[in-house]
């Protein structure tokens, strides 16, 4: 009988010690997952990719990942910026620029549009489809309007600025009006020309290093917004 009870307690004893060791497993594992860091994709062009710059790690992914680290985020910005990519572009690569492990969806599209002087109705119809494809995945968006200039006239701006604020209402995204929104808290005028050169390079299209930083800063807090969206 002692020998049948000494066998029932050594094998109660190894079935807790198993639970226990799956247990301690589990913990550990929940714990490495919660320590993960968050993953933006920044979906854009020539603007998110850093074109010009000699220093890749001063173009607006890196210091936009610098900066939220700075603010006590563990996160982890993807660069998925092409040069010259329009929104049409930007609609037909979502799909795979979108990996399992994406948390959130940075869109910074329509300058190119803007330069080729594309009708709004199709850059709004392919932000929509971008807009969808988040949707269908669950991931929150950060939204980045760009602003037309006044060449193309006032009904082509005015159907080109308000299409951002439609689509973040219907997508309930969030919004960052302008792009270069940090560039005029600075002071750089749009009327002004020589007040948003010395932000920008020879070209005059694309922020330079300083250019940069300052969009950051003014985009940053927005960022913060999208992480805080996230698992939400």
């Amino acid at each position: 009988m002692q020998k049948v009870l000494r066998v029932m307690l050594c094998t109660g004893y190894g079935a807790m010690r198993r639970m226990r060791n799956a247990a301690i497993a589990v913990l550990a594992l929940s714990s490495f997952a919660m320590a993960e860091p968050v993953t933006i994709v920044a979906l854009g062009d020539s603007l998110t990719a850093g074109y010009g710059l000699e220093d890749q790690s001063q173009g607006f992914v890196p210091q936009l990942e610098g900066w939220l680290k700075t603010k006590g985020h563990d996160v982890v910005v993807q660069n998925a910026g092409v040069s010259g990519d329009t929104t049409a572009g930007g609609l037909a690569r979502v799909g795979w620029a979108l990996g399992p492990e994406t948390d959130a969806l940075i869109v910074t599209l329509g300058g190119n549009d803007l330069l080729r002087g594309l009708d709004p109705a199709s850059s709004r119809a392919n932000l929509d489809g971008i807009l969808k494809e988040a949707v269908a995945r669950k991931l929150p968006v950060l939204l980045v309007a760009m602003k037309a200039p006044g060449n193309f006239g006032p009904e082509y701006k005015q159907a080109f600025d308000v299409m951002y604020g439609e689509l973040s209402a219907m997508y309930g995204t969030l919004l960052a009006e302008d792009f270069f929104g940090g560039l005029r808290a600075a002071g750089a005028d749009p009327a002004d020309p020589a007040s948003f050169a010395k932000f920008m390079q020879a070209d005059g299209l694309h922020p330079s290093p300083e250019g940069v930083k300052l969009i950051v800063e003014g985009l940053g807090p927005k960022v913060e917004d999208l992480l805080a969206a996230v698992g939400s």
